[in-house]
């Protein structure tokens, strides 16, 4: 996030599978103003209760802002979309111009022309544009956050980026384009493999996993699958794999706040994940490409969050939609399912980065003994750098080589109190003893003899002479030897109460 990046192009042995005329490669990211350090200080912390994110100042594409892409007329450009920011997810449109999408995170598909592009964190976009004959006119090509995705929008901030399709660099530049709306994007959803490979068959592993943003004990807000928040263990996983020996396929070795799944080899596994946050979530998986073949709508904040029901009627695409990264509406669900044949240690994980350092990520550990025997001989630089950073690399989670004795390992901070802590009962006891002494002096008070009551409220509402009331009111009426109501007693000669002296 603090720019140290780049892109990485692996081309296609055998050719590309459409065909094009030049290639240009266009990343587009989120900008911060500050770096990353103090950012995520300040992120997680127990000022910062609720987890809101850091905001963005701007967007970029291809590294900088106002980018003017000088190009050819009648000209077939390959361009390669990468989203290389950490957090927002961008709209992209042009004014009179249209992409013709091919590929999507290096998985091609059945072309699919759209007039606008949404693009997360972590995903790639091939598209196909195809530049007019004319020569005299520069056309915007626009970028905008999704603004869906920030808690606050401060006054300040840039929300899109103006950029041009500029066909004569002598030609007037033309101001930003602007849409109607932004529902009108391409649903990755229904972009059909051109492999046409179809979906897998009934799953042999089913992980079904909740995500969920809560506080813990330190007042931090932090994300999780479950009850678990993914904290990165004293030894890494492929160390432990390395090093267990035929304990590898033992899940507790790897810790307890790990989140390893341990998958064997071919099977199919099926990745259900319900979405308990409002915000949305791009989840990506190293070392597979997956099929998506659900996912709910978005629900809105005012709604409870609708979960996955296996008893709900839904017929899944025939050939789903590949990639590696898909997106996950608020409050929502989607299942994901992919072949176990690639022995590693992946990670699957959020790609908001902000979000992965809240702790939304799980590992899987595929094939433990094909890892053993095809990775065991890391090079010499892996484990220098481990020796530099001070990370151990033999042992279980804890670095423990007696592997089931997790002593010293990497826990979560425990979660917030479930009843009154000892301060809280204190804060009870005094609050109570508080309210008992105030409501004891309201009625003491409120039930003491206030003498000529009635006399003192006609005088707080006006229109009676205070010598004459207080006077007449200190005992019986001197002629009938009774206690008569204050209005016979009032005063109604002329004299003013400015010309009596009020008694003491």
């Amino acid at each position: 996030m603090d720019g140290f990046r780049g892109e990485f192009i692996i081309e296609d042995p055998d050719g590309y599978a459409y065909d094009y005329d030049e290639e240009v490669i266009m990343p587009v990211a989120d900008w911060f103003y500050k770096l990353l350090p103090e950012l995520s200080t300040d992120f997680l912390n127990r000022y910062n209760p609720t987890g809101a994110e850091p905001i963005p100042q701007n967007v970029l594409m291809n590294n900088t802002r106002n980018v003017t892409w000088n190009v050819k007329p009648d000209t077939t450009y390959l361009m390669r979309i990468i989203n290389e920011g950490g957090f927002v997810a961008q709209y992209l449109y042009m004014d009179d111009h249209d992409f013709e999408v091919v590929a999507v995170d290096g998985i091609y598909v059945e072309k699919n022309v759209t007039s606008m592009i949404y693009i997360t964190p972590g995903q790639r976009v091939d598209a196909l544009i195809h530049t007019k004959n004319q020569t005299d006119t520069n056309y915007a090509f626009m970028q905008a956050m999704d603004t869906e995705m920030l808690d606050v929008i401060p006054d300040d901030l840039v929300l899109n980026g103006t950029n041009w399709i500029v066909y004569d660099q002598d030609a007037d530049l033309p101001e930003q384009y602007y849409v109607d709306t932004f529902d009108d994007y391409l649903n990755d959803f229904y972009l059909k493999p051109l492999s046409h490979t179809p979906l897998y068959e009934d799953p042999d592993h089913i992980i079904t996993v909740t995500v969920i943003m809560d506080n813990l004990n330190d007042g931090i807000n932090y994300a999780f699958f479950d009850d678990k928040t993914f904290i990165a263990p004293v030894v890494p996983v492929l160390s432990t794999v390395l090093t267990s020996g035929d304990m590898a396929n033992e899940r507790k070795i790897y810790g307890t706040n790990t989140n390893v799944y341990i998958l064997q080899p071919g099977e199919i596994v099926e990745i259900i994940v319900n979405n308990n946050d409002t915000g949305k979530h791009p989840f990506h998986l190293h070392g597979h490409t997956f099929q998506l073949i659900e996912r709910g709508d978005t629900i809105p904040d005012e709604f409870l969050p609708q979960n996955y029901s296996p008893n709900d009627s839904y017929v899944p695409p025939e050939f789903p939609s590949i990639r590696d990264t898909f997106n996950m509406h608020g409050q929502s669900y989607m299942r994901l399912r992919f072949k176990a044949d690639n022995p590693g240690v992946w990670f699957f994980h959020c790609h908001v980065d902000w979000h992965l350092l809240q702790g939304l990520a799980i590992v899987f550990v595929e094939d433990p003994f094909a890892i053993q025997e095809f990775q065991s001989d890391l090079s010499d630089s892996w484990y220098d750098n481990c020796a530099t950073g001070n990370v151990s690399t033999e042992g279980n989670a804890a670095g423990n080589m007696d592997f089931y004795d997790l002593t010293g390992e990497n826990v979560q901070v425990k979660n917030l109190p479930t009843g009154f802590t000892a301060k809280g009962y204190c804060a009870l006891v005094f609050s109570c003893v508080a309210g008992v002494l105030g409501i004891a002096a309201i009625g003491i008070y409120g039930m003491a003899d206030i003498p000529n009551i009635e006399q003192r409220v006609l005088l707080d509402l006006g229109g009676l002479e205070s010598d004459s009331l207080l006077e007449n009111s200190e005992g019986e009426d001197e002629e009938t030897g009774s206690s008569d109501s204050p209005v016979k007693r009032q005063n109604t000669s002329n004299e003013t109460s400015n010309d009596i002296e009020p008694k003491k």
